[in-house]
């Protein structure tokens, strides 16, 4: 599999990454065997940059990542910071989508203390003394809301400074953002530089967003992005059906709409509308990575089938 570089740091990543937020059992419970099998078959189908969170299954993510990668070299790992768990004060069956997770409560915590707690555990959980690429997870008011005031400052004051002694020392070897919006990403660009930005929905086949101010400073100012959500939560995987979800929720009708605009696009290329989001996001000039998480094996499979199979000549139009 091909490699793309990380920013300006000599960190390369595969241009498919494995996203293991399905893995923490995301919406079912995924059991050891099938969380290892599909890590396996991303191996063996050369992915070798895997990122994670403690925020998925409250750890239970990074563990069996972990366990994973145990023994094995030639991969990139990242994670992410700004929740620091602790031991639940009560059972937790479900929460925040996740089924039986690790038994954890969670806080917010941007400040640079914070960081690097959040980053301890994590290396804790992973089995690792490093952890190649770091992602401030979630900062911004998409999550926080009126609340993001002050994680911003607690982040401005001491946050990004401890990203930047962290990877000064070599604890990690680059950072940035993993966010669902692009106000922020401009916001901490310019209180100072940053590596990557792991952008989940806003630059898809759908979800443009980021085109118009982020792309263009990322290609200025050298930082790379790292694209998730690039099925917008399902709807670019399943099309406009009954059903169908939209950043994590029912997808109104003008999405619906839309939707089947570019599926009927597609389909004049004899192109699955799925096969056409996933060659929007690889061919993205900032784009580094993509990532395509699933619990499943064939669901893995069949995508990276249909990114090698590419477009057929005179179907670029669909992407346009």
């Amino acid at each position: 599999m091909k490699t793309r570089k990380i920013g300006k740091t000599d960190i390369h990543v595969s241009e498919v990454a494995f996203g293991c937020a399905s893995i923490g059992s995301l919406y079912r419970e995924v059991d050891e065997a099938e969380a290892q099998a599909v890590l396996q078959t991303a191996w063996d189908a050369g992915i070798r940059y895997f990122d994670t969170a403690p925020h998925y299954g409250r750890g239970l993510s990074e563990s069996r990542l972990g366990r994973f990668l145990k023994g094995r070299t030639g991969h990139v790992l990242s994670s992410k910071v700004g929740r620091v768990l602790s031991p639940a004060k009560s059972p937790i069956s479900e929460v925040d989508g996740f089924v039986n997770p690790e038994q954890n409560d969670v806080h917010y915590d941007y400040s640079g203390d914070g960081i690097e707690e959040s980053f301890e555990q994590s290396c804790e959980r992973l089995g690792q003394s490093r952890i190649d690429i770091l992602f401030v997870h979630d900062i911004g008011t998409y999550t926080h809301g009126e609340g993001n005031a002050a994680h911003m400052d607690a982040f401005f004051s001491s946050g990004y400074e401890r990203l930047v002694r962290l990877k000064e020392s070599g604890r990690i070897g680059a950072f940035g953002l993993g966010v669902n919006e692009c106000q922020v990403c401009l916001d901490v660009m310019d209180h100072g530089p940053i590596d990557v930005i792991l952008l989940a929905g806003r630059l898809t086949l759908l979800d443009r967003s980021a085109e118009p101010e982020l792309v263009p400073r990322c290609l200025a100012e050298g930082t790379s992005l790292v694209l998730g959500g690039i099925f917008n939560s399902g709807i670019l995987a399943t099309g406009p059906v009954a059903g169908a979800t939209y950043d994590y929720g029912p997808a109104p009708k003008d999405v619906l709409d839309r939707v089947a605009e570019l599926q009927a696009r597609a389909a004049r290329f004899d192109v699955p509308l799925a096969t056409a989001a996933l060659h929007f996001a690889l061919r993205q000039p900032a784009t580094a990575s993509i990532l395509l998480g699933t619990a499943k094996p064939s669901s893995l499979t069949r995508n990276l089938t249909a990114i090698e199979q590419g477009l057929p000549t005179g179907a670029d139009e669909i992407l346009a």
